[in-house]
Parts: C-alpha cells; structure tokens; sequence
C-alpha cells in the first residue's frame, strides 16, 4: 500500500497539491482530476483515504464559502469513494462525512442536494453505516420527506435510503408520523419505475410485523385509490416481475400485521396467485426464491391460504424443482490449472444460488404442512422430498440447516407420517447430530422437532433413546432460552410417556431433583406445566410410582406442595392435583399422602373450590386413596371420615356437572 500511495503521490503531486488551494477555480480543477482517477479504481481510492484527503474535500464540505460547483464536485467524489469497499465505507464513516452530507441537503441548490442524497444512499447501502445518526436530530427525516417531491434523483435516493435505515419498530413508527406513508402511496403512482420499485421496498419495510404503521398503509390513499388497491394495480401481469414481487411482499407484510384479512380477495386472488406464479420453473431464480420466501410467510399462520396455496397452479411440484436445481455444469474448470477469478465468482454465485433454493423450499414446504394432514401427505410423497431434507440437515450451511429442520418440524406433526416415512428415512439420525453444537436458531426448532419424534407411537423413540437423548434433553433444560428449556422438558415428557422404569429412573437420575425445583420455579408458565407433565408421566403404573416415591418420594411431595401453595392459575394447580391422584394410586406411595394431615386438609379445600377441574382433580385423588379393593383402604376411610371428607363428598352431590356428579358418587360408594 506504501508504494501504491507513492507513486498516487509522484504522478499526481500537482493536482493532490491543489486540492488544498484556497483558489477556488485551482482547487475545481484538482477535484475534477480526483474524481476521474477514483472513478472504477478500488486502489485508487484506498491511496486517496491513505493520504487523508478526507480531512480536506469534508473541509470543503462545511466551508460556507465553497461555491456550489465546487460541493458538488466534492459529493461526487465522496460518493465514488463510498462505491468501494465496506473498509472505504467505514473510513468515510469515522472521518465524519455523514453529518457534513446530512447538513449538505438543507442547501438551496438542488444539484448538490442531489448529489449528497445519491453519496448517503451509497453508504447506507453498506452494513457498516451507523442507522441511528439519520433519528438523532429530529428534523432530519422530516425534512428528507419534505425533499422527496422536488426531483425524481430525490425520490429515488430518500426512499433507498429510509429503506435502509428502517430497522426497528421506533424506526418505523418514526417515519409513519412523519408523513412517509403518504408520501410513498403518492410515489407509487409515479410514471418512473427507478422511484416506483425503492417506494415499494420503503413501504414494506415500514410495514413489516408492524400493525399500526400497516394499518396505516391500508387506509392511506392517493388519487382517491388506496394503497392496497394501488398495490394490487402492480401485481398485474403485464408489470415487471420484481414489481409484481414487491408488491405482492407489501401486501402480504399488510396482511401479516393484521390490517388486511386473508380472506380479502387482495389477498387469496392476487397475491397469494402471484406468488404461486413467481414460482414456476420458466422465472429467474432469484425471483423464484423471492416468491417462495414471501409465499412462506404470507400462509404461515392460516389455514385457508395454506390449503388455497396447495391447490393453486401445481405449487407443489413447482417447490420440488427448486431442489433440483443444479449449477451451470459449463462453469466447471474442466481440468485447467488456471482458473480466472471471474470463472470462480460465477462457480460461487451458482453456489449460493443452489443453496438458496433449497432453503426457500423447505421453508415454503414448513408453511403449506404446518397444519393439514393431506397437505402433509401430499408434499411427503413428492419424489425424493424426505432425502433431500435428510441431506438438508446435514448441510454445511447454516441457513438450510435451520430451513430443512423447520420443514422436517412442520412434517413431523403428522402421526401417520411419524409411523411410516421418518421410520423408513431414520430422519432422528441426522437430527440428533445436529442437536450437537447447533446454534441456539436451530437448536429450538430441531428439539421441538425431537419431541415430536419421541411420542408414544413413535418408532424413532427407542433408537433415539438409545443415542444418549436423556442427557442431551436434560441439558438443555439447564439453558438460558425459556424455548430450549421448554422443549427439553417437553420431549423428557414425551419420553416418559408409558416409558419402562429404567428409562423413567434414568430420566429422574439425569435431571435430579434439584433442577425439577429448578423448573417448577421457571417463570415460564409453560415450562411449569410440562415439568408437571413430566411428573405424572413418571408416576404412571403403580410398580413405578411405588419405586419412584421409594426413592424421591419426599422431594416430590415438597415439589407438589410448592405448587398448591404458590400463586398459580386453576391449570397448574389442576396438574399439581392431578399427581397427587397419580400417587394415592400406588400401593405403599399412599403413605407420602394419608401421613401428612396438611396434604389432606388441601384436598379438602379444593373438593370446595369455585373451580369445577379442581374440585374433580381432588375428588379423583381422595377417590384412589380410599379404593375399597386395596389393602389398608378401611384404616384410610376412617381417618378422611374423621377429617370430614364423606360429609364434604355428600354436599357435592348437589353440583350440576355431571363429570363431578359422576366422581363424586364413585367416590362415596368406597366408604364402607
């Protein structure tokens, strides 16, 4: 780089000499020079930032007595020099050009308002530009709105650049209350496409998972259409396909937040059938990806465009050609030592371009299967689909990684399915391998998937049992995500369902009692419930109750009334109730009950409760205790006589639900 630097110096001292003249007319002509030797030219402008120039052409920028040729002049140079690399971006970044440029669209003359509008949409374009500067000084997005109506160069580069720098919901209601919605709804109408397609992208980045700023989008209106109808006037045929997409991506970002109905004909006839159309074999890839990504997200949640989607111009089969896809075979090297560097630019675009592919697939493929059955079906018995996500799982992409186990996720909700094609595929394989070392993303989706893979009528559950789940699902209830704690309790659950004893020891002994406090304290309700769940799951049979409250049965009675006591809603406490019932069905584990007088006096209130599910929990408990046929059951029927059980028993044969009714009676005829 010294010697880049030297010879820029050398062979252009006169010109790098005058850029710092006080001659304004010198200093014109040295910036002309300037900018023709870093136009196209990376080294060039690295030894222009090296000999730190930057500091002399932002001078230029903030002197009040820079002619207007002369800043417009410095903009274009500036904004060449942003057109580089990100470390050229980053440079121009800490040398403080954006706020000289930000200050620079508050000047009268328009070129060079112009031309700081096109060098901050270069830098924001780039990863390493600081977003938040454009919201520290309230009146800058004002004011970039107020300029947007005075060229089609501003309405081009404020939408790209507001595109950019929407990030967050603040962002985003910011510019909603600045008037952007409004302004862009007028810009979709324009005649000019350059400002049409960043009006687009602006719109459905102020929209995305944002309800009121969508709401506003579909109320907002310009020329007496409103923006959706606007929207649907892009989506026709004879428009461009990158139109037709990003217009079909704002309605579905509109519908998405709740300011559309599905069942609107904007959406079920137009969008979603252009995005099935975008699909089809005969469109670019990248359109192709971009439907598929946008279709995914628009059904995700509903059922009906789920099933209207599948039915829709061979969808399916559409999706399957997306893995298909191969890379150009023209591209391979074909036994040369030398390979150009544009050849390899290519081979890895066609790369990245396979890959992306398969991703939208699967993610398309999760959407349509999340919730019909036929659905499932049909994508399942597609040619080959169950291989290539195999494969997927073990791709050494992270992002079809996480696509491939979010479909296998969405296919594994089918029992059918469960019973027959994952068994044929042995898909627990590649999934217990990636639950290895994945990354948090994918970890959640691939565990919830396990959980599926691990329910009773499952025949993956034993051949997973045996690859050291136990511990792994233990593990993850230890972790910090409330998801992955919840799935690892919930497969451990799932696991004990009607599990032998040596696999619901083995589960107790892995996890231990102290962690199960642990997880009856989560503040994740739902964690709470699949513990219990967990719980009554292992005290299911009454050997194993009988050699599980052996061996915790202390512990577990503490962990049940931890839960009746605390501060819980009717469900949680209706599964508290639920285990002790579990218990009193033991033979010796009746003990841990009929011995602690503050358990039985509990039960008794709750027989009382205001609550139906409690009072039938309880009954349902008192009901095993004092079973007639059991050793002992006389000495038991005395002593909830004595604490007033039967009288309490008898005041509930007045309830009016007939399940209570019904256990209730059962229960009575045990006193003998």
């Amino acid at each position: 780089m010294a010697s880049v630097i030297y010879q820029v110096v050398e062979s252009n001292r006169t010109y790098v000499d005058q850029i710092y003249s006080p001659d304004q007319e010198k200093c014109f002509d040295a910036l002309v020079q300037l900018k023709n030797s870093v136009i196209g030219s990376n080294k060039q402008k690295s030894a222009v930032i090296q000999l730190g120039i930057l500091t002399r052409l932002i001078r230029i920028l903030n002197d009040e007595k820079s002619s207007p040729e002369l800043l417009v002049e410095t903009a274009v140079i500036l904004g060449s020099l942003a057109k580089g690399t990100d470390e050229h971006v980053c440079s121009l970044v800490d040398a403080g050009v954006i706020p000289a440029l930000l200050n620079g669209i508050t000047h009268p003359c328009q070129r060079y308002v112009e031309a700081c509008l096109r060098c901050l949409r270069t830098i924001f374009g780039s990863s390493c530009a600081p977003v938040s500067v454009l919201y520290q000084d309230s009146n800058i997005i004002p004011h970039l709105i107020h300029l947007i109506p005075q060229s089609i160069y501003n309405q081009e580069c404020i939408t790209t650049i507001l595109t950019h720098c929407c990030q967050t919901p603040e962002q985003q209601t910011i510019l909603c209350n600045s008037g952007a919605i409004q302004a862009t709804a007028a810009l979709l109408c324009s005649p000019v496409y350059r400002v049409q397609m960043p009006s687009l992208n602006c719109l459905a980045q102020m929209c995305h998972k944002n309800e009121k700023v969508s709401n506003a989008a579909s109320t907002a209106s310009f020329g007496g259409k409103s923006i959706p109808d606007i929207l649907v006037g892009l989506l026709a045929r004879d428009k461009p396909n990158e139109m037709q997409l990003a217009s079909a991506k704002c309605l579905t970002y509109i519908c998405r937040a709740g300011a559309i109905s599905p069942e609107d004909p904007k959406i079920l006839y137009k969008a979603l059938s252009c995005l099935v159309r975008m699909c089809k074999k005969d469109k670019l890839c990248n359109e192709r990806i971009t439907a598929a990504e946008t279709l995914s997200y628009l059904i995700d949640v509903d059922t009906e465009l789920q099933r209207v989607a599948s039915i829709s111009d061979h969808l399916i089969s559409s999706l399957t050609e997306f893995l298909k896809y191969q890379p150009d075979p023209t591209l391979s090297a074909g036994g040369s030592s030398v390979v150009s560097l544009t050849h390899m630019k290519k081979v890895n675009f066609e790369m990245k371009l396979a890959l992306e592919m398969k991703q939208a697939a699967f993610k398309a493929f999760a959407s349509l299967g999340s919730n019909d059955e036929d659905i499932r079906k049909r994508i399942i018995d597609t040619d080959s689909l169950m291989d290539h996500i195999v494969s997927g799982l073990s791709d050494g992409n992270a992002k079809v990684s996480l696509a491939a186990v979010r479909c296998l996720h969405s296919l594994s909700r089918s029992v059918q399915q469960l019973r027959t094609t994952f068994q044929d595929h042995t898909v627990w394989k590649p999934l217990m391998q990636l639950l290895h070392g994945a990354q948090d993303d994918i970890l959640i989706v691939a565990s919830s998937t396990l959980c599926n893979l691990l329910l009773e009528f499952s025949p993956s559950k034993e051949p997973i049992l045996e690859s050291g789940a136990v511990d792994l699902l233990c593990s993850l209830t230890c972790r910090d995500d409330p998801s992955l704690r919840l799935n690892g309790i919930w497969a451990l659950m799932n696991m004990a369902f009607q599990a032998e004893q040596k696999i619901k020891s083995q589960i107790l002994n892995s996890l231990g009692t102290d962690q199960i406090f642990r997880l009856l304290s989560d503040s994740d309700v739902n964690v709470l419930m699949k513990t219990l769940g967990l719980l009554r799951n292992l005290l299911s049979t009454k050997p194993h109750i009988d050699y599980i409250m052996g061996l915790h049965g202390k512990q577990i009675m503490q962990a049940v009334i931890l839960i009746l006591e605390g501060d819980h809603n009717a469900e949680v406490k209706e599964q508290a109730l639920c285990i002790l019932a579990n218990i009193a069905d033991g033979d010796s584990a009746k003990n841990f009950i009929m011995s602690n007088e503050d358990v039985l006096k509990k039960l008794a209130s709750y027989m009382m409760h205001t609550n139906i599910k409690l009072q039938i929990a309880a009954t349902f408990c008192i009901s095993n205790l004092i079973w007639n046929e059991e050793e002992g059951a006389l000495e038991r029927q005395i002593k909830l006589r004595e604490l007033g059980i039967q009288k309490l028993l008898q005041q509930m044969l007045n309830t009016n639900d007939t399940t209570l009714f019904d256990k209730v009676k059962t229960a009575l005829q045990q006193f003998t």
